[in-house]
């Protein structure tokens, strides 16, 4: 997950812009007095692939807070989640209107799709607070041949993963706000499995289209069809997830991230899925295409993973042991002349 604001720009790419500037001054200032001296390099780039600037260094640089201990992603061991009460159904607004999206883009290491401001919001959920919604983006590896989503459960990896990124509504769209804040972004993440057929959803389809316009960094056009966040959710049962305090999973790594990642997959066929991969990471004529866009799990150091409360189809949660023996001890008396 990166978190980007309303203008497109990562809080990578203006914190780089304003380190720019400063050693650019630095550099003429210095290359006054020392005409022989070599300038400083402006910038350490982060990439997937590379051994120069990929997760591991990351960490071992380190990037922001890549190497801290509440770090994103992980994988998710079921029989060590723990049940919450607090995570109750969510609301979901504006997640049926067909007019939020409003552009997608290649960032170079992602494709994103922005939100229209203040449209899409979310609440409940055990969230302390409202959360405004500003884009969603796409995680995934080389096809449905080799899986790419970020999260595993009981270390299967999907295909692909998508993550709704939201923010405090009191922080009106500030990423800078969000940043200072332990619980100030909230991710809502979501599987990608292949589903069956061809060309399905017809929604996915539709939204796969534009990966034709967009085939290089820095590409973006106008979302021009209807399509909401409801209908590319289809047949994900939104009442059912886990619950963990992580961070974005790209540089700066910030560990202000709520994660809620939900437990039934979107089902997606394997032609669409396998479009993503011919997308590229920038304009060069040998640029390789956009594979395995995904950091790897890390160590969830401690850290508690949550989930509902189990219920019975009656609505009660199911009996313990003691409440087993206690219904059963009441027998003889139900059944006394």
């Amino acid at each position: 997950m990166t978190l980007y604001n309303y203008t497109g720009n990562t809080l990578r790419d203006t914190e780089c812009n304003k380190m720019k500037a400063l050693l650019a001054t630095l550099t003429i200032f210095a290359a006054a007095l020392m005409p022989f001296a070599h300038s400083a390099n402006t910038e350490i780039p982060w990439c997937y692939h590379l051994s120069s600037c990929n997760e591991s260094v990351w960490v071992s640089k380190p990037y922001g807070s890549c190497n801290r201990t509440r770090q994103s992603p992980i994988n998710i061991e079921t029989a060590k989640v723990k049940e919450n009460a607090n995570l109750t159904a969510f609301t979901f607004n504006g997640f049926s209107n067909n007019n939020t999206m409003t552009e997608i883009t290649n960032t170079g290491d992602t494709v994103k799709v922005n939100l229209g401001k203040d449209l899409v919001s979310v609440s409940g959920g055990g969230l302390s607070t409202s959360y405004t919604a500003l884009q969603f983006h796409l995680h995934w590896g080389n096809g449905t041949s080799n899986p790419g989503s970020e999260h595993t459960v009981n270390n299967k990896r999907y295909p692909m993963e998508l993550h709704i990124v939201t923010i405090k509504s009191e922080f009106n769209g500030s990423t800078s706000l969000a940043t200072k804040d332990p619980e100030g972004a909230a991710a809502l993440g979501f599987f990608i499995e292949e589903g069956d057929g061809s060309g399905q959803p017809a929604v996915w389809k539709t939204l796969t289209k534009y990966l034709a316009n967009i085939t290089n960094k820095g590409d973006h056009v106008n979302i021009t069809e209807h399509i909401s966040l409801d209908d590319l959710l289809k047949g994900v049962d939104r009442t059912k997830y886990y619950r963990y305090l992580g961070s974005l999973t790209t540089p700066n790594c910030d560990e202000v991230v709520v994660w809620t990642l939900f437990k039934d997959p979107i089902r997606v066929s394997k032609d669409l899925i396998d479009l993503f991969p011919s997308v590229y990471f920038n304009t060069s004529t040998n640029s390789p295409p956009m594979t395995n866009v995904y950091r790897n799990t890390v160590d969830i150091n401690n850290r508690t993973v949550m989930t509902q409360v189990t219920v019975t189809s009656a609505g009660s949660k199911p009996y313990g042991t003691l409440g087993l023996l206690s219904s059963l001890a009441m027998f003889p008396l139900l059944y006394r002349k």
